[in-house]
């Protein structure tokens, strides 16, 4: 098979993965007051259908990373994509709550295969010159399908009922799994065989979990004391990571090469300071403003179509100047949106939310291909898989953080009941003191961003030193 149609099939299973996890992230979370009053599920039972999911995503991104880079980004690929069909499935003919959140962890671990060797496989087979036209691409698919998941996954769920959202995954899986086998020839592993490093897998995804757990739930006294553990396993990780002759998370990348640990951090940043922004509007808009729900969508549609738009512009801006500088333009843009939001109130006309909505898209175009082009140009060929999967994890670990501090907030100061008209003020108070600390840390992330460096002038001088 000529390279031309190589990197035409990797574009299309890269472009429709990076389509359908989100979309059915985003689709799923539409449905989950019918899932609930379907499975008999109560407030907490529903959340742990997406924490589940994306705490799974998150620790087994990097180990999954690791494992392409050695054993082929490919074959990961394929057993991620089957992973996912075979949890959908599960998840269609399931009848019990329980059982629903195990096979959303199984759909996460997949979705981890996939997040990790995806980009990855994309970086392999497009020379440097058009890596940020194609990943622009592939980050437009991201937001496309973060776009559609609540119109389609709304639609069906009225339609046909919430299980049809994991029946129409399964054609789509068994289709990209019939193009992998059938198109895509050549595997990637650039590394020797060898032994994995299980203690560090398991540290690592037991600090995540710990730190993720704790976090959530530091109004109770044990919240502390878990967040501590989780501390302490994440400082173990990083001493015997940094001991390791090979490691699942090389230290060296972050304590050697700035633009890769910058770009990597601003990720993090990033999406810690804008995650919980969907989640607020969509209360502010149904609640203090009034809407139905399908007005409230219409409004926020807004933002992802800006995105899908913009972000393969941005990602070839980046193939022509360095990426930081986009990048960082793209956060200042985030900034400015959410110290408008700190403004918001009953009062605020359509028109204002509408312009702060796109604001948002803008930035969040202009940063997220821009910044994944400069981390993936900041390693050698050996360490792509691990690089896009270090990448994927910040952007998830950023999601639950944003979430986790948005909920500790709202329980101190609203509280644990449910949001009434009598708390629509102390609703707004939140909202504003979230916004205000988010543009914060999105400052923060500006100046991270900004020292990053340049990714151009070679990537062994970075790792060389």
């Amino acid at each position: 098979m000529s390279e031309q149609k190589t990197r035409t099939a990797v574009l299309i299973v890269s472009l429709t993965a990076s389509f359908l996890t989100p979309f059915m992230v985003s689709s799923v979370n539409i449905a989950l007051p019918t899932i609930g009053r379907d499975l008999s599920m109560n407030a907490v039972a529903m959340s742990w259908i997406t924490t589940a999911y994306l705490l799974c995503s998150a620790i087994f991104l990097i180990p999954f990373g690791k494992i392409a880079d050695t054993f082929g980004r490919k074959r990961i690929f394929f057993v991620g994509i089957l992973i996912i069909t075979i949890s959908s499935l599960l998840s269609a003919i399931i009848s019990n709550g329980l059982l629903l959140i195990l096979t959303r962890m199984l759909h996460g671990a997949g979705a981890a295969m996939v997040f990790g060797t995806g980009m990855a496989m994309l970086t392999s087979v497009y020379p440097p010159q058009q890596r940020g036209r194609v990943l622009g691409i592939n980050v437009s698919f991201t937001y496309l399908g973060l776009t559609l998941g609540p119109v389609i996954g709304g639609f069906l769920t009225h339609r046909f009922g919430w299980r049809s959202l994991f029946w129409v995954n399964i054609p789509i899986g068994i289709a990209v799994l019939a193009v992998v086998r059938t198109r895509i020839k050549q595997e990637w592993a650039e590394k020797e065989y060898g032994s994995f490093d299980g203690w560090g897998a398991l540290l690592y995804g037991a600090s995540i979990t710990l730190v993720i757990t704790g976090f959530t739930r530091l109004t109770h006294a044990y919240g502390m004391l878990l967040m501590a553990a989780g501390c302490a396993a994440g400082a173990v990780f990083i001493r015997l990571e940094s001991r390791a002759s090979r490691p699942i998370l090389p230290i060296r990348l972050f304590r050697r090469n700035r633009v890769f640990a910058c770009s990597n951090i601003a990720a993090l940043i990033n999406y810690s300071a804008t995650y919980a922004v969907g989640f607020l509007m969509s209360l502010y808009l149904q609640y203090v403003k009034g809407f139905r729900p399908d007005k409230a969508g219409g409004l926020m549609i807004v933002q992802p179509i800006v995105m899908v738009l913009l972000s393969p512009l941005a990602g070839r801006l980046s193939d022509h100047i360095e990426p930081r500088i986009p990048a960082s333009a793209g956060m200042g843009c985030i900034t400015i949106g959410l110290i408008l939001l700190t403004g918001l109130d009953a009062a605020t006309p359509i028109v204002p939310i509408l312009l702060t909505m796109m604001l948002f898209g803008c930035g969040f175009a202009l940063f997220s291909s821009p910044n994944t082009s400069a981390v993936m140009g900041s390693v050698d060929r050996s360490n792509y898989g691990i690089a896009s999967a270090t990448v994927g994890t910040m952007r998830l670990l950023g999601q639950v953080f944003s979430m986790g501090f948005t909920l500790l907030l709202i329980s101190i100061m609203i509280g644990e009941g449910k949001i009434t008209p009598e708390c629509y003020p102390q609703f707004l108070k939140m909202m504003h003191t979230a916004s205000a600390l988010f543009a914060g840390l999105s400052v923060v992330g500006v100046a991270v961003s900004l020292v990053r460096g340049d990714v151009r002038g070679g990537v062994q001088q970075s790792e060389s030193h």
